[in-house]
């Protein structure tokens, strides 16, 4: 099989491309290509031009801001913009609520939530997980209470992404506890995180970062306009929500990234008379590396030019998912091993903030052990790649 984008696409990507080089700031680039820690400051200066030029929202309707881009198109704009260095999107506003406002919400949802999302004005935190409840999550047992015009929220939800720099929260919540399945008994509201009764506190990472947080929602009153679709119906809405996400998370121009900077460092390193790219070893890690990032890659594009209609991510994500993860993991592993000793982060600061003249570190290799230590979390998150593998063994078999 030999794959070839068309003339249209090969014109999309250079189109892409020269916009990334004109428009990101070459410091924040810098700062991608180090794997140094982001901040929203730092996404949101990306996204404002992202947002002037219609493409912050790519897997959006043209009808509410998106840009109406074929599947290709959309795999085109993560592949060159990751390579280009630029920051990828990874708001659940955009990537996640967005795509189900759309399709479930009512059209007040729609005209108040989705162009604060584009311009970057509201960021959202997702609130499924709890303590005891991730991988299985139909067990959650944060309640939802209707009393009169609101739902009264009690519970406690676990490592919500950004959470401490979102305005609002989605949240999966029970609001039948007597259904006769427990998925039967799920609905998605809407939370404002500046309301009384929520309470926010970050959860220090392997890797030093404060990204995840806990939620604690005492007594939390929630207007019943901010239900989303059907009471009792959150469990479906949550499913099309993680399909749209596990599609994302395969990754494929971040592994390209960090594969070149893996072949990158190896050829920079001394080793002997020559450098660490002569080793066989090396050399025949970053091959397999390559080979299974290609393979991805075709699995990926077989999947979207088969599907360039809208539809609603099916197993195909779940496979994306688990390799693409794993993937990553994979060449980050290497990056330490090519560090070496280098690999040792010296300081929190270091990471959090960047490279300095006094670091005893070469600049190139400051984040390395943190990267590979945040890219831990890349299988469990999304559902679990366990758990993915039972949907793509359950969908296989039947």
């Amino acid at each position: 099989m030999k794959f070839r984008f068309s003339a249209a696409d090969e014109a999309f990507r250079q189109e892409v491309r020269q916009f990334v080089r004109d428009n990101l700031d070459p410091a924040l680039k810098r700062k991608v290509e180090l794997g140094l820690r982001l901040e929203r400051a730092d996404y949101v200066a990306w996204y404002g031009k992202l947002e002037q030029r219609g493409w912050i929202t790519p897997g959006w309707p043209p009808e509410h801001g998106g840009p109406g881009w074929t599947h290709l198109q959309r795999y085109i704009f993560d592949e060159e913009t990751q390579l280009g260095g630029a920051p990828r999107i990874i708001t659940s506003g955009i990537n996640m609520l967005g795509p189900v406002l759309i399709a479930f919400g009512t059209a007040e949802q729609k005209a108040r939530y989705l162009p604060a999302i584009r311009r970057s004005e509201t960021w959202w935190g997702q609130g499924f997980s709890e303590p005891g409840s991730g991988s299985d999550l139909a067990s959650l047992r944060t309640t939802a209470v209707r009393e009169g015009d609101h739902y009264v929220v009690n519970g406690h939800k676990i490592w919500t992404s950004y959470a401490h720099v979102c305005e609002m929260l989605f949240c999966l919540v029970r609001t039948d506890p007597d259904a006769a399945k427990p998925q039967q008994g799920i609905s998605f509201l809407l939370i404002d995180a500046k309301t009384p009764g929520v309470t926010i506190r970050p959860i220090r990472m392997l890797d030093g970062g404060r990204d995840l947080n806990e939620v604690f929602l005492d007594n939390v009153r929630v207007p019943v306009g901010n239900l989303v679709g059907e009471e009792n119906k959150g469990w479906s809405y949550g499913k099309y929500l993680l399909g749209h996400e596990r599609t994302g998370i395969a990754g494929i121009g971040g592994c390209k990234q960090q594969l070149a900077r893996a072949r990158r460092l190896a050829a920079a390193q001394p080793l002997g008379e020559g450098c660490l790219l002569d080793d066989p070893a090396v050399r025949e890690r970053l091959a397999a590396l390559e080979t299974d990032l290609m393979a991805l890659e075709f699995t990926s594009l077989r999947i979207l030019s088969a599907n360039q209609s809208v539809r609603v991510p099916g197993v195909e994500a779940s496979i994306l998912k688990v390799r693409g993860t794993e993937l990553r993991q994979q060449i980050l592993d290497l990056l330490v091993d090519i560090a070496g000793p280098w690999a040792v982060p010296f300081s929190e600061e270091a990471m959090l903030e960047g490279f300095d003249d006094e670091s005893p570190t070469p600049e190139a290799f400051v984040a390395v052990a943190a990267n590979a230590l945040d890219a831990r979390k890349a299988s469990i998150y999304g559902g679990t790649n366990e758990v993915q593998r039972n949907v793509i063994a359950k969908v296989m078999s039947s």
